[in-house]
């Protein structure tokens, strides 16, 4: 599963500039239907037209081509538009050949594209990891093309990605069980910039894949430092470690319908305050600090009313923090069992328990909130 890097999203006239691009999958379509039609007439279509399911027709460059004996296969070098895709600039390429009669087509991954390993996800045990969609869309252009120059669509496409096992490490595949390289995705074939919905079907599949493997406690944590110093509590299995990241939200509303005994939030002082008040998002960019409310919430802990300015004019949540330790406020504490109470309003009664661990920047635990449901 492909995880975007987040950026601030640009506003107004900027973000209206933001250029789209193309998934694994639609590169992958696009570049099999060129080599299919050279293996069958000698010739590469360049450029390649594809139909993509909500009727874009983009139109790919091909990057390399290659006829062989018995194969053909087309490179194209995935654009990702303006969106922060590690895949963006990979080479996707399809070698197809000819199968056995009655085969169909079938799909096979070649170096620097994945193969599953554990269950949960919606490709089966020991296939490549090319998704439903691209899968569809492929066989769809094998189809047309067969049935075009009357020969029977038995297919067989490999699919590579130079340096792909490298990128991948940048990727959630190692935790999915997905080895050997990336995936080849989409739903739709293109890219939107900035998207959060990579991310979100990411954790997602996380989760499906816990659940198949069994796990009854996983943990979501809202960046590296957080998920390193909850693992020194727990050492939990690399499939566990959901990278929630921001999307508190998208994971807690998941699991309400695919529970998991437990789980685990860790994160940052600053990032369960915004959980505290009730946000889903912990983004910049998407909420924002109350200083009111953390004004509140220390003097019902007893921080004395002439320092309640301090706050409400505080830059930054730190801020608070310290001021409020050096009058023994423990805000952590607080702030984590609030941030608990809205995860489980969120969860809506599911068979989830919960629990909150607040992280300092340098690891050291500041609160930890007990197991509720």
């Amino acid at each position: 599963m492909s995880k975007v890097k987040r950026e601030d999203k640009p506003k107004g006239d900027q973000a209206n500039a933001l250029r789209r691009g193309w998934t694994t999958g639609a590169c992958a379509t696009a570049a099999t239907k060129s080599a299919l039609t050279a293996l069958l007439t000698g010739d590469f279509i360049d450029p390649v037209e594809i139909e993509l399911p909500k009727g874009d027709i983009p139109s790919f460059a091909l990057a390399q081509e290659k006829v062989g004996d018995g194969f053909a296969e087309a490179g194209i070098v995935k654009d990702a538009g303006d969106d922060p895709d590690v895949t963006h600039g990979a080479t996707i390429i399809s070698r197809v050949t000819k199968g056995p009669a009655g085969s169909g087509v079938r799909f096979r991954a070649g170096s620097g594209v994945g193969t599953v390993t554990k269950s949960g996800l919606p490709i089966a045990v020991g296939e490549a990891a090319i998704n439903p969609v691209p899968r569809k869309l492929m066989t769809s252009v094998v189809e047309e093309i067969c049935m075009r120059h009357k020969v029977e669509p038995d297919i067989e496409i490999t699919l590579s990605v130079p340096e792909g096992e490298k990128i991948a490490e940048r990727t959630w595949n190692p935790r999915l069980g997905i080895l050997g390289g990336i995936s080849i995705l989409g739903t739709t074939g293109v890219v939107h910039p900035f998207s959060c919905s990579a991310w979100i079907h990411s954790i997602h599949r996380g989760i499906d894949v816990a659940r198949a493997e069994g796990l009854t406690h996983v943990l979501g944590a809202t960046g590296s430092t957080s998920e390193t110093a909850a693992n020194k509590v727990y050492n939990f299995e690399e499939i566990a470690m959901l990278d929630m990241g921001d999307f508190v939200g998208g994971l807690l509303k998941y699991l309400r319908q695919n529970p998991i005994d437990r789980i685990t939030l860790a994160g940052g002082f600053a990032k369960f305050t915004k959980l505290a008040q009730g946000a889903m998002d912990l983004h910049s960019g998407r909420s924002q600090v109350d200083f009111e409310f953390l004004s509140r919430q220390a003097q019902e802990l007893g921080l004395p009313s002439e320092q309640t300015s301090r706050i409400l004019s505080a830059n930054t949540a730190m801020e608070v923090l310290e001021l409020t330790q050096a009058f023994s406020i423990n805000m952590p504490k607080s702030i984590a069992e609030l941030a608990q109470e809205n995860a489980l309003a969120i969860l809506r009664g599911a068979p989830v328990e919960v629990e909150v661990m607040i992280f300092a920047r340098d690891g050291k635990m500041l609160a930890r909130t007990d197991w509720r449901s």
